[in-house]
């Protein structure tokens, strides 16, 4: 039996595998600690440091689109509604999305796979046009080849520094990591609202990052590829997910069509030059995992 590296989060359906509660079949897997996970993203692209990655949707598509031997699996580790990951300047120039022309945004990378979401919402729902926004970002893009829109700039500050400073009149940045006190509010006035709308109006929830596995591992091992999905779909749907759910797994309707969905962001945003079909990027998985 083979030994493989897996670099992947701890979340309530990963962390029995990586503590031995869980042994997946088939296969040992050592679990590289990396934190925060989006650092792994890099190594996977660009050297294909691990056999398994968690990797975010956006990053995906463009190492695919590069050339890169990453096949993508039907399993998500991650994923939640955006509505709330952007937040403008208390006393700032933007009070709507609307107002958002001409002005500067920060985000930690322009390919990060929150901005693309937030930036379709903007779009989808407020008419925003992102290519009028001059993003200021901390962080370039995993995938070298990538190369950033003109309108795309970096900065050594922070981007609470940058927003507290008025520096821009925007940020994304997930609630969670906004300081107490920063004079921030969200952007988008009744979000959980929106949030509702967009599921009924999509039918799906947003990826944020799936696990992906090195081609070659794929086609010379599906066995374990298969030992370690299986293990972990065994307890997503052993937790349960209250709907809508935001993590799932297997070639079902919400899966498919939110990667549909920020397939059509991507191209819009000028993160890819081309639409893959969905199909397309799990035509690996059902043909090495017999996936239906």
């Amino acid at each position: 039996m083979r030994s493989y590296t897996a670099a992947v989060r701890d979340y309530p359906h990963t962390t029995p595998l990586k503590t031995g509660q869980h042994v997946p079949a088939n296969c040992q897997v050592e679990f590289v600690e990396v934190e925060p996970i989006h650092k792994a993203f890099a190594p996977m692209v660009r050297e294909l440091r691990y056999d398994f990655s968690e990797l975010a949707l956006a990053t995906f598509l463009q190492a695919r689109e590069a050339g890169k031997q990453i096949s993508a699996l039907p399993l998500v580790l991650h994923g939640n509604f955006h509505h709330r990951s952007i937040s403008r300047l208390t006393t700032g120039p933007v009070g709507k999305p609307e107002d958002l022309a001409g002005q500067r945004v920060g985000v930690r990378s322009y390919t990060q796979t929150t901005g693309l979401w937030v930036r379709g919402v903007l779009a989808e729902e407020h008419g925003v046009n992102c290519d009028e926004i001059t993003w200021v970002t901390t962080e370039g893009p995993h995938v070298a080849e990538y190369v950033e829109p003109a309108n795309v700039e970096r900065t050594s500050r922070s981007l609470v520094e940058l927003t507290e400073s008025g520096a821009v009149a925007a940020v994304l940045i997930g609630p969670k990591a906004i300081p107490e006190g920063a004079p921030l509010t969200p952007l988008i006035e009744g979000w959980p609202d929106a949030e509702k709308a967009f599921y009924q109006r999509h039918a799906t929830v947003p990826i944020n990052h799936l696990l992906t596995v090195r081609t070659d591992v794929l086609r010379e091992d599906p066995a374990a590829v298969r030992g370690l999905y299986d293990a972990i779909a065994g307890e997503i749907d052993a937790r349960g997910d209250a709907e809508p759910r935001k993590i799932s797994h297997g070639l079902n309707d919400g899966l498919l069509d939110s990667v549909g969905l920020a397939i059509r962001y991507a191209a819009q945003q000028h993160l890819i030059k081309s639409e893959p079909s969905v199909a397309e990027i799990f035509a690996d998985a059902r043909q090495y995992l017999d996936l239906t």
